[in-house]
């Protein structure tokens, strides 16, 4: 009989695995927005997002409501990394008829006792922020803000479930007189613990409370937390996994003696992984055990045993001393006479069995349930192995010698990837929650430096609706025949008249030139769609920089090339020449180049006709069989390579190295051209936009800084507000200043962080991705020689996140001024019309795109625009302008 009760209370490695696989389900059930209401494990979110960096200082209170007393202390931390805090502490016990009274009363005494303590204390009246350790479960929408959800462990005042008990306390404290007094975070003992043991070396991210009651807290990636509004860095959890099993899950390893434990508890049903593992029911589980087997008559023979019926009679104290001290015969023949039992030396050895079965299972249980925390960190974190430190409390962690050699050998069987190191916690919840206090001030003290630092890059409403009035108003200047001089949106006419219509056909050949590649392509238009081959050639920077006649004459040499390989000599094609430089046409085959951009200062070009240097280039290197039959740039060519597939896309966009725009103006209103009937494509060139000075108030300290430092300072300054070429430089800059004020890097950022360009535009793309792991920002980070903590890579997104959302807004505006014109301009209540869009930064950044939509339907909602990405748009869309013109 023994050994079955022995075997029932031990639960086999297979089982044992199969519970933590239903553990993580269950924490991704807890986390999940849709099924966190249904789930067992509530995976509550604490709201506290950083541990301590050894930085926090000064005086902080902490008021602790424990089992039947209330616990305050003074801690003085010295901001030099000191693990050991001076502290001053006293304990109050509190009247039994107080736990089920009235809430209003609770808080009063709490208030009353903390008054006490302050007097005692002789504290100076100055700000104290406080820590409140409240070990119930609550919902926290705050630090500072949370609702209980239900009292346990002997309380149940009323009217305190559902309310926040964090405003309960407050206003308790005011009545006490003790303004300076500010109720900061709130949080239960284990995370509490977990704060106090991340002051030993590296930060500790688990918890792990094996008490009278059972829980375990951990950072958790915050994109994870869908129950909350954090979406950046981390955030402690505190599961709650007391309440696992509560839907049946654990119904084969419950045993008989579970079973009877249960359904004498207050909560029959409820908090079933609680009842097997804390140390308020282990004495009772053992007791009845103990019932069973002498109904068996395998215990105690002879002897009544009416004693053992009584609940509470056998207590997990009495349970650790057998098995834990050197005298466990002695011990246990002691306890059991003192019930009126009488026991033989076989009773006492079983007896010692059976109390070390209950108390393995229990720390069993406990390494399962910390190996599914562990195994679930490791897997978000995207880790081949997870280093970690656990912070452990409690009386059953204190109090039985071999608990955390189990825990340790069994998770390790359980989460072999894992490797926790165990911190034993010193006044957890008392020291933790002075650090959690702590950490709340110095973060709150550091978020409104950075919100200084970062408050002239965040527009309002107010500002976009401003920058899209100037817009227009430029647009209008650029368009005017007097006013065109002087405008700094030049509106240039490009000479292209109609969008594909589809009836199309023939070969084309096109250029693509607008960085250090360009292309040669060849395309094919039939009935059935578009073919085409390409080949990409360099353009070397002696030859950018160079004269004209070399660089038109390499890419002469380029073209030669592709045509001998494609077998396209003997051919004479129309040729569509996508060149995206800012040039003022005066034909479809004519356009003086105005100036150079993106790094390009060839002699002899500005002023010229750029498609006469090309066929000069052609003369020189007797390549006759070239007719180029049109020039456009590469916000044109988007516009028409969308256009062939939608017929109502009249607007082109590029937001990549470099930005523009450019859309189908009615001929009525181009000033600058002759002909008042149908509609031409207007290049804006609007990246010229705010030359002017007209933009110099959204201009900030960094753009300025930016702005100086390029090849073409004052120019081009809506261009750099926006575009891949510049955010890089712009957060670099503002990463230096948040380092001069010691926000990032503790104030010592890498000499590579010096260096112009080093941090590159795809670093805001990859950082922003949605879930990507902090430790892979800090790769990233890392790569630049930053040495990165998690909180510099949680503000690191922050900063890129401000920038491109800064320059989405900015293109938004823009975009917003462009289809409200061409509204007015076609007399109609509602605009429906297609962007063609391309560039790297509009395609690849995770939120770029969905930011301009959401801006521009907010600044313009009588237009419904559609966003169409642009394939291969400056090659195919010149061979396309070419085929229109043919037509």
């Amino acid at each position: 009989q023994v050994q079955r009760a022995l075997r029932a209370l031990t639960i086999p490695l297979e089982r044992l695995h199969i519970m933590k696989g239903h553990m993580m389900q269950a924490m991704r059930r807890g986390l999940g927005r849709h099924t966190h209401s249904r789930a067992t494990l509530k995976m509550l979110p604490t709201y506290i997002c950083a541990t301590p960096d050894g930085t926090e200082k000064g005086d902080f209170l902490v008021v602790e409501l424990c089992q039947s007393q209330v616990r305050t202390l003074l801690v003085t931390l010295f901001g030099d990394g000191n693990p050991s805090p001076q502290m001053m502490y006293k304990t109050f016990d509190m009247p039994e008829d107080i736990m089920q009274g009235e809430g209003e009363a609770l808080f009063d005494f709490i208030a009353q006792c903390l008054s006490q303590f302050l007097a005692d204390a002789n504290t100076p009246l100055e700000h104290l922020p406080l820590g409140f350790v409240f070990p119930f479960s609550c919902r926290q929408t705050q630090l500072n803000k949370a609702e209980l959800i239900s009292w346990s462990k002997g309380f149940s005042c009323k009217d305190v479930v559902g309310r926040d008990v964090v405003q309960l306390l407050q206003s308790a404290i005011n009545k006490q007189e003790l303004s300076h007094v500010e109720v900061v975070a709130l949080m239960n003992d284990t995370v509490g613990t977990m704060m106090t043991c991340s002051t030993e070396g590296r930060p500790c991210e688990v918890a792990l409370v094996a008490d009278k009651g059972s829980n375990c807290c951990f950072m958790a990636e915050a994109y994870l937390v869908e129950t909350a509004e954090e979406t950046s860095g981390r955030m402690c959890i505190n599961t709650e996994w007391g309440r696992f099993g509560d839907d049946g899950i654990l119904s084969d390893i419950l045993t008989p003696y579970d079973e009877c434990v249960d359904e004498e508890s207050f909560s029959p049903g409820e908090k079933r992984f609680e009842k097997m593992v804390g140390s308020l029911y282990l004495g009772e589980i053992t007791r009845h055990v103990l019932i069973a087997l002498a109904a068996e008559k395998a215990l105690f023979t002879g002897s009544s045993v009416a004693v053992l019926k009584e609940k509470g009679v056998l207590t997990t104290h009495q349970v650790l001393e057998i098995i834990s001290t050197e005298e466990g015969m002695v011990v246990t023949k002691t306890t059991l006479e003192a019930l009126g039992l009488q026991p033989n030396e076989q009773d006492c050895s079983r007896v010692q069995q059976i109390c070390r079965a209950v108390v393995s299972r229990a720390a069993t249980l406990y390494a399962t349930g910390l190996a599914a925390v562990l195994s679930y960190m490791c897997e978000t974190r995207d880790m081949d192995q997870l280093l970690v430190n656990v912070g452990v409390d409690g009386e059953l962690y204190q109090g039985h010698t071999r608990f955390e050699e189990i825990l340790q050998s069994v998770t390790r069987l359980l989460a072999p990837e894992c490797v926790p190191t165990l911190l034993p916690s010193t006044d957890g919840s008392g020291r933790g929650a002075a650090m959690v206090t702590a950490v709340a001030v110095r973060l709150e003290a550091q978020r409104r430096e950075v919100d200084k630092v970062l408050a002239p890059l965040r527009l309002k409403h107010d500002d976009l609706v401003e920058v899209q009035a100037l817009m227009r108003r430029e647009m209008e200047l650029g368009l005017g025949q007097e006013t065109h001089a002087n405008a700094s949106v030049r509106m240039l006419p490009t000479y292209v008249c109609h969008t594909p219509d589809g009836t199309e056909q023939g070969e084309f050949l096109a250029l693509d030139l607008g960085g250090t590649n360009f292309r040669v392509l060849v395309v094919h238009v039939t009935e059935e769609g578009i073919r085409m081959a390409s080949e990409i050639y360099v353009i070397p920077t002696a030859i950018m920089q160079g004269t004209g006649e070399a660089l038109f004459d390499h890419i002469i040499d380029c073209i030669v090339d592709f045509q001998l390989k494609q077998d396209l000599m003997t051919h004479t094609l129309p040729l569509g020449f996508t060149f995206s430089f800012p040039c003022q046409q005066v034909g479809l085959d004519k356009a003086l180049l105005l100036t150079w951009t993106k790094g390009f200062s060839a002699s002899g070009c500005v002023g010229q006709d750029v498609v006469q240097l090309l066929r000069e280039a052609a003369e020189r290197k007797h390549h006759t069989g070239l007719k180029v039959v049109a020039l456009v740039n590469d916000t044109v060519g988007t516009m028409m390579s969308c256009g062939y597939e939608d017929p109502k896309c009249e607007i082109g966009l590029i937001v990549g190295t470099g930005t523009n725009a450019c859309y189908m103006e009615e001929m009525r209103n181009v000033g600058t051209v002759e002909g008042d009937e149908g509609r031409m494509c207007i290049n804006m060139e609007w990246g010229a936009f705010g030359d002017n000075g007209c933009l110099d108030h959204i201009f900030t300290s960094f753009d300025k800084v930016v702005d100086e430092q390029t090849i073409n300072p004052g120019k081009q300054r809506f261009e750099k507000l926006i575009s891949g070429m510049y955010l890089g430089e712009i957060v670099r800059h503002i990463l230096l200043a948040m380092s001069d004020k010691e926000l990032l890097f503790h104030g010592n950022p890498s000499p590579k962080l010096f260096t112009k360009d080093i941090f590159k535009t795809k670093f805001l793309s990859t950082i922003e991705l949605d879930g990507l792991a902090l430790r892979q920002i800090r790769q990233i980070l890392q790569d630049l020689e930053l040495n990165a903590s998690y909180e510099d890579s949680v503000l690191m997104r922050e900063v890129c996140h401000t920038v491109s959302v800064r320059a989405a807004q900015l293109c938004a505006a823009g975009l917003a001024a462009v289809v409200e014109k061409m509204r007015e301009n076609r007399g109609l209540d509602r605009l429906s019309v297609t962007v063609g869009v391309d560039g790297t930064l509009y395609k690849l950044h995770p939120h770029f795109s969905r930011c301009v939509q959401r801006t521009l339907r907010d600044l313009a909602p009588n237009c419904t625009v559609k966003f169409m990405p642009s394939e291969d748009g400056s090659g195919k869309g010149a061979a396309l302008v070419a085929a229109v013109a043919c037509r």
